[in-house]
């Protein structure tokens, strides 16, 4: 015949399990990247010793200020990344918990990921290439882009690309800098039509933008929320949507005329 188990011996056999379960999702791998605020790079100048862009075939102008890139740095696909981790990091200001499929999205390993954002920048230069010159109604039969940014891959530094080329070869069209002497940073995917896209990571990018010096940030205009949740004090942010839009709400900011969007 069994003997009945004290109260304390029922709630000690109970919290075994728990104890262990507890401690297994305190230590036990998660699906998730931490990430936090990354480099920011001058398409205006040079990257790691390289000019960024460098243009042929038409009369380039000198430029002053600045246009910067932002990126984010997340941990690796292959690293694990523990609650208590993911606990800490939730409430830490300069970073942020990403679904690691939001970051990866190809998934895949770490080789894999490396060629697949490699493709992305390439594809993304290639349609900031287009989209500048297009604008600009001049076509690559004459012009020659070359596009190079060392360590960093993805499509997200788009249209920073584009804004970079058009100042290069007609600043604000009437003389101008698009930058009016200022470090203007931003992101977003863009298209060979010049359309602008949302890209991820946008409050993390905000602090890199304002940590190297702007005072403009150029958003995609859907992720406006995103931005304004973690804005660092003395940073403006623009919405866009096009190249052409973005392009115009720099002129204003330039000139000190016409409508300037805001979040």
């Amino acid at each position: 015949m069994l003997s009945r188990l004290t109260r304390l011996q029922a709630l000690t056999v109970c919290a075994v399990p728990v104890v262990a379960l507890l401690a297994t999702a305190v230590f036990a791998p998660l699906p998730f990247s931490i990430a936090q605020p990354g480099m920011t790079a001058d398409v205006l100048g040079k990257n790691q010793g390289t000019q960024v862009i460098t243009i042929s075939g038409a009369p380039v102008r000198g430029t002053s200020g600045q246009l910067r890139m932002t990126t984010i740095e997340a941990t690796g696909p292959d690293t694990s990344v523990s609650l208590s981790q993911v606990i800490d990091g939730w409430f830490a200001k300069d970073r942020a918990i990403m679904p690691r499929d939001a970051v990866y999205p190809g998934g895949g390993n770490t080789k894999e990921i490396e060629q697949h954002n490699t493709e992305q920048m390439k594809e993304s230069q290639d349609a900031a290439t287009e989209a500048a010159l297009g604008y600009l109604h001049l076509t690559d039969k004459n012009v020659k882009v070359t596009l190079k940014l060392a360590d960093v891959g993805g499509p997200s530094a788009g249209l920073l690309f584009s804004l970079g080329i058009v100042d290069k070869l007609d600043g604000n069209g009437s003389g101008g800098d698009l930058t009016g002497g200022r470090t203007v940073a931003g992101t977003g995917t863009i298209t060979a039509d010049g359309q602008v896209g949302a890209v991820g990571g946008v409050g993390l990018k905000t602090q890199a933008a304002r940590r190297d010096g702007a005072t403009v940030f150029l958003v995609p205009k859907d992720e406006c929320a995103d931005a304004e949740s973690q804005l660092p004090a003395g940073l403006r942010l623009v919405p866009v949507t096009t190249l052409k839009g973005a392009i115009s709400s720099l002129v204003a900011l330039e000139k000190g005329k016409g409508s300037v969007p805001s979040c």
